[in-house]
């Protein structure tokens, strides 16, 4: 039985579709997360909850995950800590515009947000189960929105990644976004820590014949690879693009690995950039596809 280290985090669901796919194919998977998500921008965000909707001609706000609900609770906390003995003002007052919310989940935190604090947070939620979508919630917008407002403007809390799709739709249809980052992902911190802890439990297990041969590790997006690729090193000797991995095991206290891309990007950038040796790629960013490459090139 071969390890497959999975550099993603597990989905909550259970079971695990990756994992369930290579286990079930006799391989033993491994799954360490790679990211986490930090919130930024923590005093624009607590200037523009003081200002208020109305001093920003804002009709209300789109909150479109449950990091931004975390900011926006931070934010409002940290005001009412710091304005403890100054009189709440109805202006700065959020109740008097709508939340938009991407899905139950973020339209629960919301809730749960107002329920736990009492100034400048939401109480008129809209969305949920039907706007789990970017699409679904833009179209929810521009049929909730009255048309006959002077002022259509929406501040839009925002990641560092995001799709265009919603922007779109909304600023085609004349209604003006205030966006604001309030949360980025980067490379988890914890990832030397929790590699170290996932490889001692398998340590001495599921080691193939071929020497010091460990298994498989599958790179899921390049913009995590060259994070990731240097903490490796630490525990496993890489293949590299026209170089004898076999040699260096001979060398190295370390297990070799074979190296899998979920799809051609993830590939190119590997053997472009960081001029590793990919052995599979998947035809389709699917677990069976992948795991089946992995099965037939073994």
């Amino acid at each position: 039985m071969s390890n497959v280290l999975l550099l993603r985090a597990a989905s909550q669901d259970s079971p695990d579709r990756y994992e369930d796919a290579f286990r079930s194919r006799g391989y033993h998977p491994i799954s360490v997360p790679v990211l986490e998500t930090v919130i930024v921008g923590r005093e624009e965000l607590a200037r523009r909850l003081s200002s208020g909707p109305e001093m920003q001609s804002l009709s209300g706000v789109i909150i479109t995950s449950q990091r931004a609900v975390e900011a926006w609770s931070e934010a409002a906390q940290a005001l009412i800590t710091a304005n403890s003995n100054t009189p709440f003002k109805p202006e700065y007052d959020w109740r008097s515009v709508p939340f938009y919310a991407v899905g139950e989940a973020t339209s629960v935190a919301l809730r749960d947000l107002s329920e736990k604090i009492p100034l400048y947070t939401p109480r008129d939620i809209r969305g949920g189960s039907e706007t789990g979508t970017a699409e679904r919630l833009a179209g929810f917008i521009l049929k909730d929105l009255p048309s006959d407002e002077k002022s259509r403007k929406l501040l839009y809390l925002t990641g560092d990644k995001n799709r265009d799709t919603l922007p779109r739709i909304l600023e085609s249809a004349d209604v003006a976004l205030d966006p604001l980052q309030v949360y980025a992902t980067q490379g988890s911190s914890m990832f030397p820590h929790d590699l170290s802890l996932a490889l001692e439990c398998v340590k001495g297990k599921f080691i193939t014949e071929e020497g010091l041969s460990w298994g498989w590790i599958v790179y899921f997006a390049p913009s995590v690879a060259e994070f990731v690729t240097p903490i490796l090193r630490n525990h496993f000797i890489l293949p590299a693009v026209n170089s004898s991995t076999e040699y260096c095991a001979q060398l190295s206290e370390q297990h070799h690995v074979k190296i899998a891309a979920i799809g051609p990007t993830t590939e190119s950038f590997l053997q472009q950039t960081l001029k590793l040796s990919v052995a599979v790629t998947a035809r389709n960013p699917k677990a069976d596809d992948l795991a089946d490459a992995i099965v037939q090139h073994d």
